[in-house]
C-alpha cells in the first residue's frame, strides 16, 4: 500500500472513530483511485456547458478546477486523473450521493430539501424564477400564462416553484418539462410552449446562444432569490473545509471577480455575445460573509 493512500486510510479511522459512525472521506478515496471525478452540465450558460463535443466550459467548470489543483496539493498529487461526467438535474443529486462523482459544480440550488442529502460549499451565484418568452408572445408576467403551455426543466427547483404558484393562483397552466434545460427551451423556440420557466440567469445565456436572440426576451419578477453553489458528498468536513477554503481564497484575493467579470461582463464561446450582468447585492455580500446559508 502506498504511504499516501496509508494515511489517507488511517485519517478515514480516525474520523470514524471521533464521530462514531461511517463518514465520507472522498479525499481517502480520491487519493486510493487516483481519480477525481467532476460532474458538468451540457446546457447551463455561462456556468456549465458544452462548448464542442465533450468540452465543458464555463464559470462553473473553472470553479471546478480550481477545486482541482487544491487536491492536488493537498495529496501531493500533480498528476490526479481527472474524470468528466454529464449530468442533468434529476441524476445530479444520486450521482452525488452513491458516490459516483465528488464534486458537482453547475447552475444547483442550495436548499434545505437537497441539504438533508448533499453538502454544498459557499455560495457563488444568486437567480431567481423568471420566464423566457418570444417578444411575439404578448406575455408580460405570470397572470399572463393562464391556461397556456408552460416549459421547465426536470428535477429544478423551478419546476416545483411553478406547481405551487400555479395552484396559489389558480392559473390552471399546463407544465411541461424538458429533460434539460436545452430541451425545455426547444419548446418555446418550436411553439410547444409559450414561456420556459427558470433561473434568470440561466434564460439570458440560452438567448445569448440561441439562433436568433432578437426574438426572445426575459419577463416577470423573481418568485423567490436562490443561491446556487458546488454540490458535495454529504457529512465530509475535511472535504468541505478544502472546497470551501479554495472559493473563499478566489474571493479573498479578487480572483472570484475577475473570474465573474470572464463569464458575465465579457463576451462569451461560442457566439461571442457578452450577458452583460453585473454581479448581485447578495453576491456582494456574500464576498464577505462566505456564507453557505441555503434557500428554505
Amino acid at each position: 500500500m502506498k504511504l499516501s493512500v496509508l494515511m489517507a486510510s488511517m485519517a478515514a479511522a480516525v474520523l470514524l472513530t471521533a464521530t462514531g459512525a461511517q463518514a465520507a472521506d472522498t479525499l481517502a478515496k480520491i487519493a486510493e483511485s487516483g481519480k477525481i471525478t467532476l460532474a458538468y452540465r451540457e446546457s447551463s450558460v455561462p456556468f456549465s456547458y458544452l462548448d464542442g463535443p465533450n468540452k465543458p466550459i464555463g464559470f462553473s467548470v473553472e470553479l471546478s478546477n480550481a477545486v482541482v489543483e487544491a487536491v492536488k496539493k493537498k495529496l501531493n498529487k500533480p498528476n490526479l486523473q481527472v474524470a468528466l461526467m454529464p449530468v442533468t438535474s434529476q441524476n445530479r443529486i444520486p450521482l452525488i450521493t452513491n458516490g459516483t462523482i465528488d464534486l458537482e459544480c453547475g447552475s444547483t440550488t442550495n436548499n434545505t430539501a437537497r441539504g438533508k442529502d448533499v453538502a454544498f460549499a459557499v455560495n457563488h451565484f444568486y437567480t431567481g424564477t423568471r420566464l423566457l418568452v418570444k417578444k411575439t408572445s404578448k406575455i408580460k408576467d405570470y397572470a399572463d400564462l393562464a391556461k397556456k403551455t408552460v416549459a421547465s426543466t426536470t428535477g429544478t427547483t423551478n419546476a416545483l416553484v411553478m406547481r405551487k404558484y400555479n395552484t396559489e393562483k389558480n392559473l390552471d397552466m399546463n407544465i411541461v418539462l424538458g429533460k434539460d434545460h436545452a430541451d425545455a427551451f426547444l419548446l418555446v423556440e418550436s411553439d410547444r410552449a409559450v414561456a420556459f420557466a427558470m433561473d434568470d440567469i440561466l434564460l439570458f445565456g440560452l438567448i445569448g446562444n440561441a439562433k436568433t436572440p432578437a426574438d426572445y426576451e426575459v419577463v416577470g419578477e423573481s418568485l423567490q432569490v436562490e443561491p446556487y453553489a458546488c454540490m458535495l458528498p454529504k457529512d465530509d468536513p475535511a472535504f468541505k473545509k478544502l472546497v470551501d477554503d479554495t472559493f473563499i481564497g478566489m474571493m479573498k484575493s479578487g480572483e472570484f471577480e475577475k473570474l465573474y467579470t470572464k463569464w458575465f461582463m465579457q463576451p462569451i464561446p461560442p457566439k461571442g455575445v457578452p450577458l452583460n450582468l453585473p454581479m448581485s447585492p447578495q453576491l456582494k455580500d456574500n464576498l464577505k460573509a462566505f456564507s453557505d446559508k441555503p434557500a428554505t
